[in-house]
């Protein structure tokens, strides 16, 4: 398997997806709006306007940029001061870094969300096993565009040919094969038929330590 890992974090590396989507639900609802979690992560990482107007259109709601960042604002605020403490890692998720560093795997980050909330979830041992962190506010577009995919090839020095990404959504595979870069899906909050574009699919973080190591699932 290819020697450049690049993981997204909500889904992957955290189990987080269940917190970011009640903190959503719970801020529609503030503006009369009711949305189902599987709605929710259908358009994980696709946190501007362009690429979250259809979710908004399906209701009846035409959003307006104003519209968009006030509930995103809203959201922010709900999932920081009620559920960010309640955000771990998988529990596989050690393992499977400790075993790709000892490997001579590089290693990176490639995330939509924030800064300040990267900063408030990501636990401290685990910095070290990324050789760089790409946040969504370092970047001209997010997922599904290429901008974090290509930034991190930019960052490592290398082509699309030597990297694979780890990713949980649509947006994310979008983004990576806009990338033109080799992706693998893993079913942590949506089923394979929603993950269709990637290259490959796992089921969990066993199969994908297996696949990074011996190129094959078991």
């Amino acid at each position: 398997m290819k020697e450049y890992i690049f993981f997204d974090l909500d889904g992957v590396i955290l189990d987080s997806m269940l917190y970011h989507a009640k903190a959503w639900i719970e801020a529609f609802s503030q503006f009369g709006l009711k949305f189902e979690y599987e709605e929710i992560y259908l358009y994980e990482g696709a946190i501007e306007l362009d690429t979250a107007k259809d979710l908004f259109l399906k209701k009846g709601i035409s959003p307006t940029p104003a519209f968009f960042e006030k509930i995103f604002k809203v959201q922010k605020e709900i999932f920081k001061n009620k559920y960010s403490n309640s955000i771990k890692p998988f529990p596989e998720v050690p393992e499977l870094l400790q075993t790709l560093k000892k490997k001579n795997k590089k290693l990176a980050l490639v995330t939509s969300t924030h800064k300040e909330i990267f900063q408030q979830i990501f636990p401290k041992n685990l910095y070290s096993y990324f050789s760089f962190i790409i946040t969504g506010d370092q970047v001209g577009k997010r997922k599904p565009n290429p901008d974090p995919y290509l930034k991190a090839l930019k960052s490592f020095g290398i082509d699309n040919k030597h990297a694979v990404v780890i990713e949980n959504s649509p947006a994310g595979i979008k983004s990576a094969k806009n990338a033109q870069i080799f992706c693998i899906g893993i079913t942590t909050t949506l089923s394979e038929k929603y993950l269709n574009l990637a290259d490959l699919i796992v089921k969990n973080h066993r199969e994908l330590l297996d696949l990074l190591v011996n190129e094959k699932p078991k």
